[in-house]
């Protein structure tokens, strides 16, 4: 199946609308306000909407030119996007302080008048532009930085107890792409296998390009090594780059895509049911494409503990009514850039970390890699070692 093109437009279109929403209000707040001068406003204005214009521009040259040039394009145009998101979330906040400024001046009976008005506006702007880049700077030193393992114990009551202590390793939103290549896969994969898995679970997400564009870039994979084998499910990513040539190489890799389906992982009474499902947004892609677990669970023994790697957390609400014991998801990069989270949970349950929903748990990762800004802030990157507890004997039985 070929990359779809109207999910990429229809992106771009909303992403464009938002891009010169956010620009608009920086050139209020950053250019217009302070009245820096007719020549200051001038340049200011032809720069920032210059670099407006570029944003939607570099996420199609990124994906269209060669990788090393992509790459320095990509970098260029999601930096300048990291550093207006902070601009943008730090001005929003600065207008508290414009609203608490003119309530004083009120109460006091002496407004402000236009040169105070705009020493506010300017003190504001200046005080925004260094938080910003000091934000930036930070998080850009925790996105391109090593990797931090993260240990997450979690008990499950159907997993028998001589299975205590099983590790699985998560990996997802990886995001191999114009920025992050082959070096930064290998140290990753190094790491992942110091750790000795007993599986290594990759919940989606895990390129930006064409199996053409990366399989240079994604070979290191080949390299994982799990006791009980490497799993992959499917991200909303993976369907913007070819689904089929991803599914196909990553079997040539050696690791094993599930696709509405289960193995056992274990042997005899000393095992548990994997399950993995499709990308929530992968309906519509064609050819069986699209989340389906009751297929995935069909003719299970309830009795068995069941772990689901599914993309997005929104899948826990199906899952928590089919008996899913612990699902891994990824998705969300724990709003990668704060106080993004906070809008994630208008459209994800959980946005990081281990939850209760249900009778069932979820755990999120804040993700491998990063995607698009080359920041991490209040949302550091993550290896996960998940070590499995099982519950006891009277545990279980309850």
């Amino acid at each position: 199946m070929q990359r779809p093109l109207l999910p990429f437009v229809l992106f771009l279109g909303i992403f464009s609308a938002i891009v010169a929403g956010v620009h608009y209000y920086l050139w209020q707040r950053l250019i217009r306000a302070p009245e820096l001068g007719p020549t200051w406003q001038r340049v200011g204005s032809v720069a920032l909407w210059g670099l407006a214009s570029l944003v939607p521009l570099g996420l199609v040259l990124s994906r269209a030119l060669p990788r090393p040039i992509a790459g320095v394009v990509a970098g260029v145009v999601y930096t300048w996007v990291g550093l207006a998101v902070l601009l943008f979330f730090l001005l929003l906040t600065s207008e508290l302080v414009r609203l608490g400024a003119h309530g004083v001046t009120a109460l006091l009976d002496r407004p402000l008048d236009g040169d105070r008005r705009t020493f506010l506006s300017r003190a504001i702007a200046g005080a925004a532009g260094v938080l910003a880049m000091g934000l930036g700077i930070t998080g850009a030193a925790s996105a391109l930085g090593e990797v931090a393992v993260r240990p997450v114990r979690v008990r499950l009551r159907r997993l028998p107890r001589a299975m205590s202590g099983f590790r699985v390793v998560q990996l997802t939103d990886l995001h191999i792409g114009p920025t992050i290549g082959r070096e930064w896969l290998e140290r990753v994969v190094a790491r992942v296998n110091a750790l000795e898995p007993d599986v290594v679970a990759i919940t989606g997400d895990l390129v930006d390009g064409s199996v053409e564009e990366l399989r240079e870039h994604t070979a290191p994979l080949a390299d994982l090594r799990a006791r009980h084998g490497v799993f992959f499910v499917t991200g909303n990513h993976e369907y913007y780059s070819g689904i089929d040539a991803w599914v196909a190489e990553l079997g040539r890799l050696g690791v094993r895509v599930l696709r509405n389906e289960r193995v056992s992982i274990g042997h005899g009474e000393h095992s548990f049911d994997l399950a993995g499902v499709d990308d929530w947004s992968a309906r519509g892609m064609g050819r069986g494409h699209g989340p389906d677990l009751a297929r995935a669970l069909a003719g299970r023994d309830p009795a068995r503990e069941l772990v689901l790697l599914a993309h997005q957390p929104k899948q826990i609400l199906e899952a928590e009514r089919m008996g899913v014991g612990l699902q891994l998801s990824g998705h969300t990069h724990g709003g990668q850039i704060f106080p993004w989270g906070l809008f994630v949970r208008l459209d994800q349950p959980y946005v990081a970390g281990l939850s209760w929903h249900g009778q069932s748990q979820i755990y999120v990762s804040r993700g491998t890699g990063y995607w698009g800004p080359p920041m991490r802030v209040g949302a550091p990157s993550e290896i996960t070692l998940i070590e499995l507890e099982g519950a006891a004997l009277t545990e279980a039985v309850a």
